[in-house]
């Protein structure tokens, strides 16, 4: 459940996406993650509040992924090579541990330390949304938008963060300009 003091335009992404849409333009670029108190805020969101602490090292851990994610879908965007080394910087401080319960399979996230909870659940999830298609991670289509999204439209071809928002301005701007002329 979001955070009612969350400011972000976009909320309920996949948290990889979420993670990443921590930044945004709005009267120029606002950034969640600039004090513990933001990251607080990120992981009250993101339902994570209860397993991660709103720190400076978690906050720092968290930074590291979101730099790693923004990395790979701009180089995704620009059609050209990615850096893996930092996304895999943040995977090698976890692991997935597989057991088997009285109530059966399970499976327990294990953190090298604490901090790195939340940047590694992003980086795992950024992992996910490839194994279920990484031409559906896309960047909102409004020219001043810098949000992200999972495209889960059954025709792939959704455009805008928010119809609501980035989609309406684009439809005024186009009626704007048929009616200027």
């Amino acid at each position: 459940m979001a955070d009612p003091r969350d400011p972000r335009p976009l909320l309920g992404e996949p948290l990889a996406l979420d993670l990443l849409n921590t930044r945004w333009n709005s009267g120029g670029v606002q950034d969640l993650l600039t004090t513990p108190d933001g990251y607080g805020i990120w992981l009250s969101t993101a339902g994570l509040a209860d397993r991660c602490a709103a720190d400076d090292a978690g906050l720092a851990a968290v930074l590291t992924a979101r730099d790693a994610v923004a990395g790979l879908v701009r180089a995704a965007e620009e059609q050209r090579e990615p850096d893996l080394n930092a996304l895999n910087h943040v995977l090698a401080h976890g692991r997935l541990r597989h057991t088997l319960t009285a109530a059966g399979p399970a499976e327990a996230v294990e953190v090298d330390s604490p901090e790195w909870l939340a940047a590694w659940l992003a980086a795992e999830d950024y992992l996910s949304l490839l194994r279920q298609g990484a031409h559906r991670i896309k960047a909102c289509a409004h020219e001043s938008c810098i949000l992200h999204f999972f495209d889960t439209s059954q025709n792939g071809r959704r455009r805008w963060c928010s119809m609501a928002v980035c989609g309406n301005r684009a439809k005024a701007a186009r009626h704007y300009e048929k009616t200027s002329h």
